[in-house]
């Protein structure tokens, strides 16, 4: 209900309650007029102003609060109720007594408000566009000619033409609201409608003000419209772009991943990373804006296909690799039953062969799941374990018996490095070969000295075997033939420079005697060079 209508219905009450308390007797009585809608406007030729419902801000003419009709004769509503068809007629009722009447409350008089009052600024601008007539007739000047836009009766012409403006400044206070919400860039939806709205309410022509002013700034605000609808369209356009970007780059990355070699794909990465996409997109789908069915069902398509991909590539990948594991794990348990069947052998040179093949083979088996590999290989390294085990004691065991060689076979590296330097040849080959007899003689050594022992004998044998070397060297045919021609060129070659230095220094020729020095002198140094090394050999 309207704020008009409500203050027409307190109009009406008004009236009864005023009609109530001129009818003791109880008859209904009937209103002389009937609120008209708020919203109609009267035309000139129609009812007064009486009959439509003023708004709730403004006060209902005095004229609309009419007196109520005179209540009707009893006979004739007596009449009437008997007529109708299964009446029973009451008990009648005493008739109250004075002392009743005067002791019965006195309805107050009906409230008649007063039309509200129009400023002089506002009569003056309405005046500008309209007049009203002494009957409150109220025209509206338009393009020059006039307009009635209806009438409301027992008031002043002022307040006629005040009422009837204040429509028209209802209409611009929503036109300068709408002026605000395009300036603050406001959502433009509806806007449109509005402003169709308010065009239809200017049409009517029933109110006085600047009508073509009013509908001029309407124009400028639907091409504003106009543009603001455009600008968010824009706006919407980038965000949806935007959005259709993250989209494109959810899906991209998915194929992406789902396109990798199921060999060489990270599957633990890949897959929490597939499922982060996965939940960026419900993100997006949920709160993120709308990019119309088709590009949503075509990526999503896409999306789907992706994941579909990748979760058949990682079950194909780990049904083999179950496969693989099985196979792996089957021939590790085969190299274990034959490294736990050699962990009792005693033939310690033939099992730890075997063991180094096994070995060799158990490195060209893949592995098997880590659990499993983990476990086979403790299983393999325990079978060796035993073997090495049992071979170190019957090392040990040995070389407790070769503890006494040990001792044999220190002396005799004793004596072998007492030969060092070699100065007579000939006497350390005699010496170090009786060495050698007795060190076949003592017999093996500990396993952990054996390298030590034959490292010292061995440092003998090298500094004989380079002194039998030099020797040879030393006494070469060949090499005392080249160092003899080499000593008879030279020795001529200086000669000959000799000559041409004297016969330089006769001539006085500088240059010829520095060539000649520097020539003789550089013989002279390979001359004893060579004569140095023929010594040696010598």
């Amino acid at each position: 209900m309207t704020d008009s209508q409500k203050s027409d219905e307190t109009a009406v009450a008004a009236n009864e309650e005023a009609v109530e308390a001129n009818n003791p007797n109880g008859t209904e009585a009937v209103p002389a007029v009937e609120a008209a809608p708020a919203d109609e406007s009267v035309p000139a030729t129609e009812a007064a102003p009486a009959t439509e419902a003023a708004p709730a801000d403004e006060s209902v003419p005095a004229t609309e609060a009419a007196p109520a009709t005179e209540a009707a004769p009893a006979e004739e509503t007596a009449s009437t109720a008997e007529a109708t068809p299964g009446f029973k007629p009451a008990a009648p009722r005493p008739a109250p007594t004075p002392a009743a009447f005067a002791a019965r409350p006195k309805a107050p008089a009906a409230v008649v408000p007063a039309a509200p009052a129009v400023s002089a600024a506002s009569l003056a601008e309405a005046a500008k566009w309209g007049r009203a007539e002494g009957d409150g007739h109220v025209f509206l000047t338009l393009d020059g000619e006039e307009i009635p836009v209806g009438q409301y009766p027992g008031v002043s012409p002022d307040e006629a033409l005040g009422y009837f403006a204040r429509k028209f400044d209802d209409v611009i206070a929503q036109v300068v609201l709408l002026e605000h919400r395009v300036e603050s860039k406001a959502p433009a939806t509806d806007m449109q409608k509005t402003v169709t709205h308010l065009r239809e309410q200017l049409a009517e022509r029933n109110m006085v003000g600047d009508i073509r002013s009013a509908e001029a700034r309407l124009d400028t605000l639907s091409a504003q419209i106009v543009e603001l609808e455009k600008s968010e369209k824009a706006a919407h356009e980038a965000v949806r772009a935007n959005e259709l970007a993250a989209r494109e780059a959810i899906v991209a990355e998915a194929e992406s991943i789902a396109g990798q070699d199921p060999a060489q794909i990270q599957w633990k990465t890949s897959s929490a990373r597939m499922n982060e996409l996965f939940e960026s997109w419900k993100t997006a789908q949920k709160s993120g804006i709308r990019l119309g069915r088709s590009n949503e069902d075509a990526l999503w398509k896409r999306f789907r296909s992706a994941r579909t991909v990748f979760d058949r590539h990682r079950r194909a990948y780990f049904s083999q690799l179950d496969s693989n594991n099985s196979a792996a794990k089957a021939a590790k348990e085969a190299l274990i039953a034959e490294a736990e069947a050699l962990s009792s052998s005693t033939d310690w040179g033939y099992a730890a062969g075997e063991y180094r093949r096994l070995m060799d083979q158990w490195k060209a088996t893949p592995r098997a799941s880590r659990k499993d590999d983990d476990a086979l290989w403790g299983r393999f390294r325990a079978a060796q374990d035993v073997f090495f085990s049992n071979r170190q004691a019957a090392n040990d065991q040995i070389d407790q018996m070769y503890t006494a060689n040990l001792a044999v076979k220190e002396q005799l590296v004793a004596e072998a490095q007492a030969l060092l330097p070699i100065n007579d040849l000939n006497a350390a080959k005699r010496a170090l070969q009786s060495i050698r007899d007795r060190w076949e003689d003592a017999g093996k050594v500990p396993r952990a000295d054996m390298g030590r022992i034959e490292a010292g004998l061995r440092k003998v044998e090298d500094a004989v075997r380079e002194a039998e070397e030099d020797k040879w060297r030393r006494s070469n045919p060949e090499t005392k033939a080249r160092t003899n021609s080499a000593l008879s060129q030279l020795e001529s070659a200086i000669a000959g420079l000799k000559e041409d230095l004297e016969k330089a220094e006769k001539a006085g020729d500088q240059r010829r005697v520095k060539a000649a020095r520097e020539a003789l002198e550089a013989r002279q140094a390979w001359l004893d060079q060579i004569q140095r090394s023929a010594s040696d050999l010598a």
